[in-house]
Order: structure tokens, then C-alpha cells, then sequence
């Protein structure tokens, strides 16, 4: 007689993350947990296999931002967990719907020394919103559709699920397996069932709808949030039903075209120094926005909060505070408004200001986009860039950005014309993450082609990781601005040059000159080194039409940027 099918910890695991509808799952393999990635393959959930859990880390935080659903983080025991708690902190931090899964040791030997022994628990709580341990194989489906629910529940962020050696190594019977993972699912549908409705707000709606119709001077504001809810259509009607105009955030580009001629980017002192009420539509009123306070905001200025997070409401105390998704928020006052139209119309003070401001400013940045200067600076490159990307048309190119003046620079010069196609450094103005988002651009949005213009010290962080881009063959083209070093290589005051080390390189500087693009070519991908225009035009439309991995190698000015890009005053 036949025995009975059985069905292990990591097996259980792989069926119950493909059931509860994962796809991709990032990380790096060893002990305990190769077999679990090889079982959810096996289930249907592909795995990126990363040379650093870091980067593996940040790919699932930008794949649960362009998704919407988790990204899935899988990461070994004690050293692992640790490596894997930058993608962890990362996702929360900016509100993306991270779930990360380790093993952990076995059970019975914790608090021996076992091999990799770590409390992962506590380790990772103060960086989730829920932290789990499967204590026996049959906790498994369950905490992992919980997990999954609390990472997307209220305002997104990291979640943390610990499975120790031993229940990875359990096996129970196939017949169980299947009622398991069955009830869990029952269990999480009872459970979004359930959740009870947002309070209905229609006064705070009216409120809002009323603030903007009297403003004189009003202001959307657009946070990746926004992006995230998959708000635009909502908001490009709100801006054009109106004629109020807009400034995104970083990420929040694109949600309405920069192209649109109501954005004010380009006026982006006026708009938020001037405006006298600000519609903030996901985003926080953090730092990236100087906190809502003067002197960059009028101290008169009256705030419509729109947040997923009640206590980001109470924190901020806004005039007007309206809890809720941002598409559905959006949509009720379009139709608050509907019933009284307005609009400023294009001949409206604050209209024609901000438009002229926004226009004298770009022509400013035209006008010095339009030399071509050899040593490159920051601009020359980036219009070049920028150029080659429109080109594609739709759909257009997600673009990966990190570096100090890479970053800063290439905001206001490159061009987001389509929501979730710019990918930075974030709330937590993290270093590191291009590599793994370019990972996770690429499998999430198969049908874009990823770039990523990144500083060479950015670059650094995770480098290694153009033999993933290779060894899964995605249309990723890192653009490296090599200018030797942290904000461009020695920026010593001849008073730090002294002391025993004196000697030593700065602790800005690199090797002058990188061959970053030999280290592509080492894995059989492509390497550009481009130090004039026309090597940059061909190798961008040689690496664009090839949409296979590539690094171009483009040598900078070491003298062309500054410290620290815009946030000198915090050095």
C-alpha cells in the first residue's frame, strides 16, 4: 500500500504564498530556506535569486509600490534577517506593502548558540507593522495570509514573518496542506469582509470642495501615495476640471503629465511659498515638504489632508483632515464639486504667476540644458538622457534615480509623463536601492524598459547586482555618472588635510576614472564608457533598441556637482 502524500514546511509555505496570490518573491538562498524558494517556484511563484539581501530588500519594496501588492522578501537566518532589515525599514518608511519572510533556527536549541541564532522577532518589529512566528507547520497558511492583509491594511508598509528550521522540515499530510491553506483563505475573505467601512465624511468633503472654490491661491499637492491608489485619472480631472495647479513629489511625478501646463515644478518656491490653501493628496507633510511650516509655506496657509492614516491626521492637525484611499477621496470631491463647477482659467493671477514663473525658470534650465560642455557636467548628460527617453513614447520607460546630484538634478530635468515611472530614494533618502528597484521594475512592468541614471557612489551599493540583471536577461540599462567620488571625488579644505593620514584619498574619493562598464562586460552583458555627446546618443540608442542589460559608463567632471546636492545645511 502506497504512502500517504505528504507535504513539508517549505513546500506549505510556497502553495499558501501562491494561493493567497503572489507572483514574485526576491531574496537570497541557503540555510534553512533553498528549499522553500525552490517549492514556490515549484507553486508558481518566481524567484529572483539576488547576490545581496540589501538589494533583494529594496526590489520588494518598489515592486509592492508599483504593484500594489506585497512584495515577498526571503532572506536566510541571523545575518540574512539582519541584511534583509534595510528593504524591511525601507518599505515602511515610505508606506509600500513589504512582506518579508526568514528562517530562523530550530526551536528546541534557541538560546544554545545555535547556527545564525537571532531573536528575529525583535529584531525586526521596531521596522514592521506585524511581526509572526510559525511555531509549528500548521501556523503557516494562516500567518501568511495575515501577514500579506496587514502589509496592504491602513497605510501600506513592512511585515515580518519568522519560520524557524524545524517547521520548515515538518511534513504533514497532503490532505491537510489543502484544508489549511483553504481555511486561511476563508479565513482572510471573512476578514476584509468584515473591516468595517471608512466613516462617511461628506461634511469633510463639502469642507474641501468649499476651501478650494474660495481660495485665491490654491495648490494640489501630488505624494507617491497617490500614485500608489492609482489616483491619477481622479486627479488629472480635479487639475483640469479646475485649472488649479499642481506640484508633485519626487514619485509623485507623472500622476498628472510634467508636460501638463498647469504644474508647477519649475515654481515650486512660489507655489508653496504663495498658495493660501494646499490640497495634500499622499503625501506626508515630512521634511521632503519642509513640514508644512514656514518660512517655505505661508504661516496662512490652510491645509485639506487626504491620508490612509487617521494618526497622520492627528498628527498634522490640518485645517482639513479626510481619512481615506486617495482615488475614492479624490473622486467624491470631483463630484462635491460637479454639482457647483469652478475654474480659475488661464488668465487667473495665481494662474498666470505660477505659469510665468514656471516658464522663466524653464527656459533658464533650457538655455543651460542647450550647451554641450566637454568635460560633462550634470546637465549635458541628463538632457541627453532625457531625450532619449521621451523618444520611446508610450509605454514609457520607469526611470530608476539615486546619487546625491544625480538625483537632484535629474529630477528637475528628467520627464515623468505617465504615473509610477520614477523610482528614487524615497521618504528615507536611502543610497542603494537602484540596482534591486531596476530588478523589480523590470519583472513587475515587463513591457517598459527600466534606466537607471545613477551617481557612481550609489552605484556602488549594489553593483553587483548587474549579474542578476544578466543572468535573468532584463531590459535594464544602468547609465553610471562616474565622477570619482562622493559629490565628485576631494572636497577637502586645505585645514583637513593634515594629521598622520594626511595622505590618504578623501574619504569622498574613489578610483579615478572607474571601468564600471568592465565589470558588466565581465558577466556578458554590454559596457559603454562615453565621455563625449555623440558616445552618449549611440550608446543610448544602441542599449535602448537592444533592451538588454547594459551599463554605460559616463564620466563626469569630478568638479561639476556640489555637496551633498540641495542638503548641504544637514552635513
Amino acid at each position: 500500500m502506497a504512502a500517504a502524500a505528504t507535504v513539508d514546511g517549505s513546500a506549505l509555505a510556497g502553495r499558501a504564498l501562491a494561493a493567497a496570490g503572489a507572483r514574485h518573491m526576491f531574496g537570497v538562498v541557503g540555510i534553512p530556506v533553498t528549499s522553500l524558494a525552490s517549492r514556490a517556484a515549484a507553486a508558481g511563484v518566481r524567484f529572483l535569486a539576488f547576490r545581496n539581501e540589501q538589494s533583494a530588500g529594496y526590489a520588494a519594496a518598489a515592486y509592492g509600490f508599483l504593484t500594489g501588492t506585497p512584495g515577498l522578501l526571503l532572506t536566510v537566518s541571523g545575518p540574512g534577517c539582519v541584511h534583509g532589515l534595510a528593504g524591511l525599514s525601507h518599505a515602511t518608511a515610505n508606506a509600500w506593502p513589504l512582506l518579508m519572510v526568514s528562517g530562523s533556527c530550530d526551536q528546541a536549541d534557541a538560546g544554545r548558540g545555535d547556527f545564525q541564532e537571532l531573536d528575529q522577532i525583535a529584531a525586526t518589529k521596531p521596522f514592521a507593522k506585524l511581526a509572526v512566528k510559525a511555531t509549528t507547520i500548521a501556523d503557516i497558511p494562516r500567518l501568511v495570509f495575515q501577514a500579506l492583509n496587514a502589509a496592504v491594511s491602513g497605510r501600506p508598509g513592512g511585515c515580518y514573518l519568522d519560520i524557524p528550521s524545524d517547521v520548515l522540515h515538518q511534513s504533514i499530510p497532503e490532505s491537510e496542506a489543502v484544508d489549511l491553506i483553504a481555511a486561511a483563505a476563508a479565513a482572510a475573505a471573512d476578514s476584509a469582509a468584515s473591516n468595517p467601512s471608512p466613516p462617511k465624511q461628506n461634511s469633510s468633503i463639502e469642507k474641501a470642495a468649499e476651501l478650494l472654490r474660495r481660495a485665491e491661491r490654491p495648490l494640489v499637492v501630488i505624494g507617491k501615495g497617490a500614485a500608489y491608489a492609482r489616483a491619477e485619472e481622479a486627479i488629472r480631472k480635479l487639475v483640469d476640471t479646475t485649472g488649479i495647479p499642481f506640484l508633485p513629489t519626487p514619485m509623485g511625478k507623472g500622476v498628472v503629465p510634467d508636460s501638463h501646463p498647469l504644474s508647477a515644478t519649475a515654481a515650486r518656491s512660489l507655489a508653496i511659498g504663495q498658495c493660501d490653501v494646499a490640497l495634500v493628496v499622499g503625501a506626508r507633510l515630512n521634511w521632503l515638504l519642509h513640514f508644512g511650516e514656514p518660512p517655505k509655506w505661508s504661516k496662512d496657509v490652510k491645509f485639506i489632508l487626504v491620508d490612509v492614516c487617521e494618526e497622520e491626521i492627528e498628527l498634522r492637525k490640518p485645517h482639513v483632515g479626510i481619512v481615506g484611499d486617495a482615488k475614492k477621496v479624490v473622486e467624491l470631491i470631483n463630484r462635491e464639486i460637479k454639482d457647483d463647477p469652478f475654474c480659475l482659467g488661464r488668465s487667473h493671477p495665481w494662474v498666470e504667476a505660477i505659469t510665468k514663473k514656471a516658464k522663466d525658470n524653464v527656459l533658464k534650465m533650457e538655455a543651460q540644458l542647450a550647451k554641450d560642455v566637454v568635460p560633462f557636467n550634470f546637465l549635458t548628460p541628463l538632457r541627453i538622457i532625457r531625450d532619449a527617453i521621451l523618444a520611446e513614447g508610450s509605454p514609457a520607460p520607469i526611470v530608476v534615480s539615486e546619487g546625491a546630484n544625480t538625483m537632484d538634478v535629474g529630477r528637475a530635468v528628467l520627464v515623468q509623463n505617465e504615473p509610477r515611472t520614477r523610482l528614487d530614494a524615497g521618504t528615507w533618502g536611502t543610497m542603494g536601492v537602484g540596482l534591486g528597484y531596476c530588478i523589480a521594475a523590470a519583472v513587475a512592468e515587463p513591457e517598459r524598459l527600466v534606466v537607471a541614471v545613477e551617481g557612481d557612489s550609489g552605484y556602488g551599493f549594489s553593483a553587483m547586482e548587474v549579474e542578476t540583471l544578466v543572468r535573468y536577461q532584463l531590459p535594464v540599462v544602468v547609465i553610471v555618472f562616474n565622477n570619482n567620488g562622493v559629490y565628485g571625488g576631494d572636497r577637502r579644505s586645505p585645514d583637513e588635510i593634515t594629521g598622520p593620514h594626511k595622505d590618504d584619498p578623501a574619504p569622498t574619493s574613489f578610483v579615478p576614472a572607474a571601468g564600471y562598464h568592465k565589470m558588466m562586460e565581465a558577466f556578458g552583458g554590454k559596457g559603454y564608457l562615453v565621455e563625449t555627446p555623440d558616445e552618449l546618443k549611440s550608446a543610448l540608442s544602441e542599449s535602448f533598441r537592444a533592451r538588454k542589460p547594459a551599463v554605460i559608463n559616463c564620466i563626469i567632471d569630478p568638479y561639476a556637482g556640489a555637496e551633498s546636492g540641495r542638503m548641504q545645511h544637514k552635513n
